[in-house]
């Protein structure tokens, strides 16, 4: 029988690290199918209900496929196209012409959850440094930027002072950054963020989620709204020659 991390949190919840472990770790690849309900709960010694709740969350979070009468399959990546480059808001508010400020609301070391977990792809629960910061040109909130950072990486990141200098110079000074990945969605603002962006609850946002990485360890996940009425988002490049 598989033993199951210790933890204080829920059995489902220990289920679905365990899954996602092993989709982290690559022993289950993207296609990969999972053994059967039957089959894990036999080998974890859990409920059928609990491995039934666990797979269900995880396929409406997108990281499993589940096909009736077929099995539950290792979702692939989801499309993306790159638009965007790593850019620091506050050289380009002040290349603007603009006055840029940062207000500091968490700065913070916590436990990850789950999802967090999976998304550093550790193999072990470790606390992870957590900072939400409001950037405002001239005065006015422009994006609020949540980041998570792998301490072994980045050191003593919980100890800096970002209202004088931004997380953006912190992390390029601490650590070389060798890959990112960006989604972007639409969103409408959350009763929090409209307070911190200073809109109204439901107003449109754009969401950028954020992924660095520094060789093969994942350094930061980071998550970037922008009010959607104050800000855009793109690029200009030049395309790969087709032939």
């Amino acid at each position: 029988m598989t033993m199951l991390p210790e933890a204080a949190s829920p059995l489902y919840e220990r289920v679905k690290t365990y899954v996602l472990s092993n989709i982290g770790s690559g022993k289950w690849g993207k296609h990969h199918k999972l053994p059967s309900e039957h089959d894990l709960v036999a080998a974890l010694g859990v409920s059928r209900m609990t491995v039934h709740r666990a797979l269900r969350e995880l396929t409406s979070e997108g990281f499993l496929l589940r096909i009736q009468g077929v099995g539950t399959f290792v979702a692939p990546p989801k499309p993306q196209s790159a638009l965007i480059e790593i850019n620091n808001i506050a050289s380009e508010i002040h290349r603007r012409g603009g006055y840029h400020l940062a207000r500091v609301i968490l700065l913070e070391t916590i436990q990850p959850s789950t999802e967090l977990l999976a998304a550093f792809g550790f193999r072990k629960r470790m606390p992870v440094a957590h900072s939400v910061v409001v950037h405002y040109e001239n005065d006015v909130p422009v994006q609020l930027e949540e980041r998570f950072v792998n301490p072994e990486l980045v050191p003593d990141y919980e100890k800096q002072d970002f209202e004088t200098t931004t997380t953006y110079d912190y992390l390029q000074q601490s650590t070389p950054l060798t890959e990112v990945e960006h989604v972007i969605s639409a969103i409408r603002a959350d009763a929090e963020t409209a307070r911190l962006l200073m809109l109204e609850a439901g107003d449109p946002c754009l969401l950028l989620h954020r992924r660095t990485w520094s060789g093969v360890a994942v350094a930061t996940v980071n998550k970037l709204t922008y009010a959607g009425n104050r800000y855009s988002l793109g690029s200009r490049y030049a395309p790969a020659s087709m032939s």
